[in-house]
């Protein structure tokens, strides 16, 4: 048994397969989704959830949930394998444009290491897709103009 409810044949469950069983409706974002994309080598202290604005409120010490609406919610959900774990997780075009929607609450060190690592994979990136998730928010061009500044 692995927590109550859970259990697992494989002696070694990752505590990420655990969170993922758990909340099967959330998608990791934020400080968990830049690390699980390899932006940062910084390992987060929470897991960082995003969920449906209706959906039930996670009473997880582990866990940092964010609500969002429907409209935005479901745009750019991926899976991911990462040592032998399947996550649900933003893929890196909404992330780079949750990083810019969000610089100021971000420390500034560690927005710089993210930037920096985008910059490097900048050739992967689908831009078109980044801005199609930046036109999702009110500011959507200042986001655009954001990272014709810093990325690009």
């Amino acid at each position: 048994m692995k927590e109550k409810g859970i259990y697992s044949t494989v002696p070694e469950t990752a505590e990420i397969d655990v969170i993922m069983l758990k909340y099967p409706k959330s998608v990791c974002t934020g400080r968990s989704a830049f690390f699980y994309h390899s932006l940062t080598d910084e390992i987060p202290e929470f897991y960082y959830l995003a969920t449906r604005r209706e959906d039930y409120r996670i009473n997880d010490v582990r866990v940092k949930q964010s609500f969002m609406n429907d409209n935005i919610f479901s745009r750019g959900i991926d899976e991911i394998q990462y040592n032998n774990s399947q996550i649900r997780i933003y893929d890196k075009e909404r992330m780079l444009v949750e990083l810019l929607r969000f610089r100021k609450k971000i420390p500034m060190d560690y927005y710089k290491e993210i930037i920096l690592n985008y910059r490097k994979q900048i050739d992967r990136l689908d831009i078109g897709l980044v801005e199609d998730y930046a036109f999702m928010f009110k500011n959507g061009e200042g986001i655009m103009r954001a990272v014709q500044m810093e990325v690009l």
